[in-house]
């Protein structure tokens, strides 16, 4: 459907529309990138890690100790720190002295530990030997070639870890996309306190920091507003975003007042709607459009309500599963909270309720002051209860989940 044809179809169902965001990310996912190891944190695999060698490469002593050769005594003949590539261990009745993590000697029987080991009067060394093996074998943790973590997969440090035993020094992972937000409204005001009609501009500061957190990469100068209420600055702020980002965020004209310009902006710029309102409260008139390049590649406009709890249902609903699959990665899997109170149903709409989730007891509890233009509750929730349509949330039920995108620590 193209922007040219606003169309009074009935608003999408909002899992179907998550659904559809991931689909149109994955479709346009970003072209995979060579970045070193250590800079592939928070990245996601774009290619399978699979072994590059055996690991361990080569059998390793697990304890200090001695590796012997034949029974019991060992004269010792050298020693093998970790690092070193040994001599073989060629007669009977030898030993060499050995660390953790040292190369175990070709034609070693066992190691003996240290602390289980004794002198003889003429210098050998003896002892028993347990029965359990005390060196890693090679291939033991995986083997040449083994497919370790599957592309999609995010890098975390212990991928890094893994990925760095391995021996690799770059990784092919997915960027990071870039995202502009465009702020609409003449009524915002940009510093001070709000007054005389006009009102302070909240989603300027919120909405790049949730974008960071989803993965963005939020450019200085790539928030821009307010822009002017008109039709051909409208244009001319989309265009300008779409030339330096893979997802621009609007703020606020996603209805069809007589100042609200989004529609016919995305019509001028040849825009194809994916989701054009959605069933859910808050956040009902969001949408997301799709612009293709003349490069041929994919870019969307998510126009996010002006209230601010609006704007943030719409992040949580479309902009985060579009950003999971340009990413390369899977949908966001919603988890389960266990309702403390009841949270009304919507009627016919998926009911978005922010909730603050109690760690100790594994509840969640509506906050207060969550009106559509209000802040006050989402400075304190972990995420929304997502109440069915046709339903009601009844104290005690178990209810899908939608975190925020919190900083470690602050999830419950």
């Amino acid at each position: 459907m193209t922007a040219e044809t606003v169309a009074t179809t009935a608003p999408t169902a909002w899992d179907r529309a998550r659904t559809l965001m991931h689909e149109a990310g994955r479709a346009g996912a970003l072209a995979p990138v060579e970045v070193p190891v250590d800079d592939a944190d928070g990245l996601t695999l774009a290619q399978d890690l699979v072994t590059l060698t055996s690991l361990p490469a080569f059998p390793t002593s697990s304890v200090d100790g001695f590796a012997v050769r034949g029974p019991a005594p060992w004269r010792v003949v050298g020693k093998v720190l970790a690092g070193n590539s040994p001599a073989p261990l060629a007669d009977d009745g030898t030993a060499v002295e050995i660390a953790t993590g040292g190369m175990l000697p070709p034609g070693a029987d066992a190691v003996l530990r240290v602390e289980e080991s004794t002198r003889t009067p003429d210098g050998r060394i003896t002892g028993r030997l347990r029965e359990t093996v005390e060196w890693r074998r090679p291939g033991e943790e995986a083997e040449l070639g083994e497919l370790l973590i599957p592309a999609g997969t995010p890098v975390d440090p212990g991928v890094l870890g893994l990925a760095a035993s391995c021996g690799y020094d770059t990784l092919a992972v997915r960027p990071r996309p870039r995202a502009a937000v465009r702020i609409f409204g003449d009524e915002l005001l940009v510093q001070g306190p709000p007054g005389d009609g006009r009102v302070r501009d909240a989603l300027g500061p919120n909405v790049p920091a949730l974008l960071r957190r989803y993965g963005c990469q939020v450019a200085p100068g790539a928030v821009v507003g307010p822009v002017e209420d008109t039709l051909d600055a409208h244009v001319a702020a989309i265009r300008s975003a779409l030339a330096e980002a893979d997802l621009v965020c609007t703020t606020g004209g996603t209805m069809h007042g007589p100042v609200d310009h989004l529609h016919p902006a995305l019509a001028a710029l040849g825009a194809e709607y994916l989701v054009n309102t959605v069933a859910v409260r808050p956040g009902f008139p969001m949408l997301v459009a799709r612009v293709t390049g003349d490069d041929g590649r994919a870019r969307f406009i998510a126009g996010l309500p002006g209230n601010p709890q609006s704007a943030l249902v719409a992040l949580a609903s479309l902009v985060e599963p579009l950003l999971a699959g340009l990413r390369g990665r899977a949908l966001p899997a919603l988890g389960t909270v266990r309702l403390a109170e009841p949270v009304p149903g919507r009627g016919d709409y998926t009911h978005l309720a922010l909730v603050h989730v109690d760690a100790a007891s594994g509840t969640a509890r509506p906050v207060r002051h969550v009106g559509s233009a209000m802040l006050r509750g989402l400075a304190s929730a972990h995420g929304f209860a997502a109440i069915a349509p046709g339903t009601s949330g009844e104290a005690g039920a178990r209810v899908p989940f939608v975190p925020l995108p919190l900083l470690p620590g602050e999830r419950p």
